[in-house]
């Protein structure tokens, strides 16, 4: 992994850089559910998102950075619903520049543990294309299993993809 990486939880203020971080990655991949500028939240929305996700315990993200450069976030997604909270939907996405350096991999990492010691989270699961081998292999790797295929739930470019829903009991 590069070094001088640093793992974080952000704070309010950093909610415009990781609108920006988003709306630039959309751009650099068609894996993700939105694309360049399509980043589903406002500064002031993300900010709210921020401080509500500080509040729970079966919420987190995490920003990895290089310097103050965001290269990196993951996600755990949960519900406050009693009947689905034990569950979490993890999202990665790490910046083109910065991938095949590790820093995925120990993102990762880091979301199942803070899943395992949150006393919550018993499930974690996440959505991937079929096309990204790299990614279900990744996610194969950390054990995840194929639990469905989603057939032509994405539409890139006038061509249909196949969405899997990969999930890992803890």
């Amino acid at each position: 992994m590069t070094k001088n990486i640093t793992f974080r939880e952000p704070e309010v203020t950093d909610a415009k850089t990781i609108v920006d971080f988003y709306n630039q990655v959309g751009g650099e991949t068609f894996y993700l559910s939105f694309g360049k500028d399509e980043y589903p939240l406002s500064v002031k929305a993300l900010k709210e998102e921020i401080a509500s996700v500080k509040e729970s315990s079966n919420n987190i993200m995490i920003l990895a950075l290089d310097g103050d450069k965001i290269v990196c976030i993951g996600t755990i997604s949960s519900t406050a619903k009693v009947k689905g909270r034990h569950v979490g939907e993890l999202g990665i996405v790490v910046t083109e520049e910065y991938q095949g350096q590790g820093i995925g991999t120990e993102m990762i990492k880091r979301l199942i543990a803070w899943s395992k010691g949150n006393g919550i989270t018993t499930k974690i699961q996440l959505d991937t294309l079929e096309v990204n081998k790299k990614a279900v292999k990744l996610y194969q790797d950390f054990g995840f299993e194929i639990e469905g295929n989603l057939r032509n739930s994405t539409l890139y470019d006038g061509k249909y993809y196949n969405l899997l829903v990969m999930g890992l009991m803890l």
